[in-house]
């Protein structure tokens, strides 16, 4: 469905499925050198789960895509610790976008189009960053998970376009770029394999990856890699003070820049740049798979800053995906955490952009039905049943999306797909109540496939990330009769039933003594957690993980937190009140949160988890100094000297806490012209109110 028919529950529903399709993906394809996906449908599915996040913010979760950068490092190498993080990019898909996101960028500077950018061809290859000091090369490392790559400094030093010296460069200079693999040298590599009975490799990128992390630097010097340089992380000096200028210093200190970079003066020559290097996609000799656009002024750049994995100055402009056509067999059920019935296609499997597809989302009832969330008709009223001939877009490592049905090849005996009124897992009734485009089971706690569910929600990267107990662990422990994981809690006494059973982790299948000895370390390692984490980890439904990160941070404690959401009940009272005027958190969110809390069993399996965890405080950030520090604010009116969204940012860089509504907490009110309730509110109060320019000067920003 797409992203304008979903409602609550079925977006967050499909946030948690991206999550885990996109988290296994980014180990695919950072970690294990093994793509199981295109890039473009990779995109296509980030590009997704951005878009559901956009329309409902509070959803966002912990381990969402949009802040993921990578995959954690492999076994074998040294871990390194990136001086300044290397990020990925937004990404634009159409025409569209690329004006949004000039038009994004010059709304948040309060500058007028056209603006000025550098466009250059996006590498399909490895990122790289090559460490200089004092001109020497000192150190070279993968991306990693943006934080933390891996040290593959003796392989970099193979690579003829890795220069081991420079001369005039700054006394610190980290280069960044990306390794990868022409054409000619691939095919060359390829036919060497198969020659000498050796496994060819799938793609260039593949090839490059996978020869850059050898463990023995005499395989990666016999591998063709190559090298463009095109940014730069940790610098003494600065380069320039513009990008271009940028890449043209470090091609004139001898590293490879692409020649196809340009500067170009608004959207439009960006897209016309965009076109001609798709032009020449299939004549360049290697893989790109899009157009980087970037501020060319790095003084903007700095201004823009970024966003938690993305920086608000660059987009990469990516190619179109691909689709495919295949029968649809059979229509099954699942259950998810929060007990929505997600209708998933099983087809006959078809290749589409080079992966093999077997199952595709059809997201819900009314999706079946040829039909919106309000009736409305798609796909021109076309159903879909078992048996039609289905065109399938992949937008996933898992689960792709079908598109369209063609009913042309539909036989005499189809007939319309029924969907359950019970749940499938536990017979409970399965009810779609007014207003949600999902039927959900009505079992709670006795349906095994919600409870199991929430244990890998629980469990997942965002929330406890607990190396070693993933998908296929939990559902064996939920099994099990004797090690039985069935609740959070059952995850932290695990060890101590183990040591009282004689039937031993390490005696079933899959399990030895030492692996039962790392999961029992790395469960032991979580007893600590950070507020966030446990916050989202709870599962509670519209709580994201930048709801979360709000949550944690204003809260500042566990015992805070759990002594707000007693008091803000029955969604009344100065509690409840203070819960709303959390910047991002409406009314909605905050029934649910207080609700999970007065719910007598799930409170009871809180507080029995909450028992066994030494939970974090938030930690404030160093703002010595600042006088806003601690401080609550609230911008209303126009402003005209910054954006609102430059307003919110420099203020929480400051310390001070940005809400959505004035109350008898806030400290003080940004008024410009056309304030309104806000300003009278804060009036009545005795709040503090300042313009935008007594603001400026406060901050020591005028």
């Amino acid at each position: 469905m797409d992203v304008a028919g979903l409602d609550e529950a079925q977006a967050r529903d499909e946030l948690a499925r991206l999550a885990r399709v996109l988290g296994r993906a980014n180990t695919a394809y950072y970690q294990q050198d093994r793509p199981e996906i295109t890039d473009a449908e990779y995109d296509r599915l980030k590009r997704r789960n951005a878009e559901i996040e956009a329309r409902f913010p509070w959803l966002k979760r912990a381990d969402s895509p949009s802040d993921q950068v990578g995959a954690p490092v492999a076994e074998g190498f040294a871990k390194v610790k990136h001086a300044v993080p290397m990020l990925s990019l937004g990404n634009a898909f159409d025409d569209a976008d690329v004006v949004a996101f000039e038009e994004r960028v010059a709304r948040y500077l309060g500058m007028e189009r056209p603006l000025e950018f550098t466009a250059e061809p996006k590498i399909d290859g490895l990122s790289l960053s090559l460490r200089y000091e004092g001109g020497e090369l000192v150190q070279a490392a993968t991306r990693g998970d943006g934080e933390t790559g891996e040290n593959v400094t003796a392989n970099a030093r193979m690579i003829n376009d890795v220069p081991q010296r420079l001369q005039g460069a700054p006394e610190v200079l980290e280069v960044r770029g990306e390794v990868y693999m022409r054409h000619a040298d691939f095919a060359a590599l390829n036919a060497a394999q198969e020659a000498k009975g050796a496994k060819p490799f799938a793609n260039p990128r593949n090839a490059a990856a996978g020869s850059l992390r050898q463990l023995d630097a005499r395989i990666t010097k016999a591998r063709p890699l190559a090298f463009f340089a095109y940014a730069w992380g940790e610098l003494s000096e600065p380069l320039s003070e513009t990008q271009m200028g940028a890449i043209e210093r470090l091609k004139a200190l001898g590293f490879s820049t692409n020649p196809l970079t340009k500067l170009c003066n608004g959207a439009e020559a960006l897209i016309d740049h965009y076109r001609d290097i798709e032009e020449q996609r299939a004549t360049l000799g290697y893989d790109i798979d899009g157009v980087v656009y970037k501020v060319n002024d790095l003084g903007l750049q700095r201004r823009l800053g970024f966003r938690s994995t993305t920086p608000r100055w660059a987009i990469a402009h990516k190619f179109p995906a691909e689709t495919a056509h295949t029968w649809l067999e059979k229509i099954e059920i699942q259950v998810g955490r929060t007990g929505a019935l997600s209708p998933v296609a099983r087809l006959t499997p078809v290749t589409v952009g080079g992966v093999v597809v077997s199952n595709a989302t059809l997201h819900n009832e009314d999706y079946i039905k040829g039909r919106d969330s309000k009736g409305n008709p798609i796909r021109e009223g076309r159903d879909i049943r078992e048996g039609d001939w289905v065109e399938v877009y992949r937008a996933g490592d898992v689960i792709p999306k079908v598109r369209d049905v063609d009913v042309s090849k539909r036989g005499p005996d189809s007939v319309p797909y029924e969907f359950p009124t019970v749940c499938p897992e536990c017979g409970s009734p399965a009810v779609r109540e007014e207003g949600d485009s999902v039927a959900r089971c009505t079992g709670g706690m006795i349906c095994p496939a919600q409870a199991v569910e929430k244990l890998k929600h629980f469990v997942s990267r965002g929330a406890f990330d607990i190396e070693g107990l993933g998908k296929k662990q939990i559902e064996a422990f939920f099994k099990d009769e004797q090690l039985f994981i069935r609740e959070p809690a059952d995850i932290f006494t695990l060890e101590q039933r183990d040591a009282q059973n004689l039937a031993k982790l390490k005696n079933r299948d899959g399990w030895g003594e030492k692996s039962a000895e790392k999961l029992f370390a790395a469960i032991n390692e979580r007893r600590k957690i950070p507020l966030n984490r446990l916050i989202f980890g709870l599962g509670i439904r519209h709580v994201g993980d930048s709801t979360a990160n709000l949550l944690a941070t204003h809260y500042g404690s566990w015992q805070a937190f759990e002594a707000a959401m007693d008091a803000a009940a029955p969604h009344a009272g100065e509690a409840w009140e203070d819960l709303l005027s959390i910047d991002g958190v409406g009314e909605v969110m905050a029934r649910a949160l207080v609700d999970t809390f007065h719910t007598p069993e799930t409170r009871r399996a809180i507080d029995k988890l909450a028992a066994h965890l030494d939970v974090q405080d938030v930690k404030a950030a160093d703002t010595s100094g600042s006088p806003v520090a601690g401080k609550t604010v609230v911008f209303t009116g126009t402003l005209e000297q910054m954006t609102r969204a430059e307003a919110k940012a420099r203020a929480e860089a400051l310390g001070a806490k940005v809400s959505g509504s004035v109350s008898k907490k806030t400290d003080i009110v940004v008024a410009g012209p056309g304030a309104g309730s806000k300003a009278k509110k804060a009036q009545e109060l005795g709040v503090e109110i300042m313009s935008e320019s007594d603001w400026l000067a406060l901050i020591g920003d005028a």
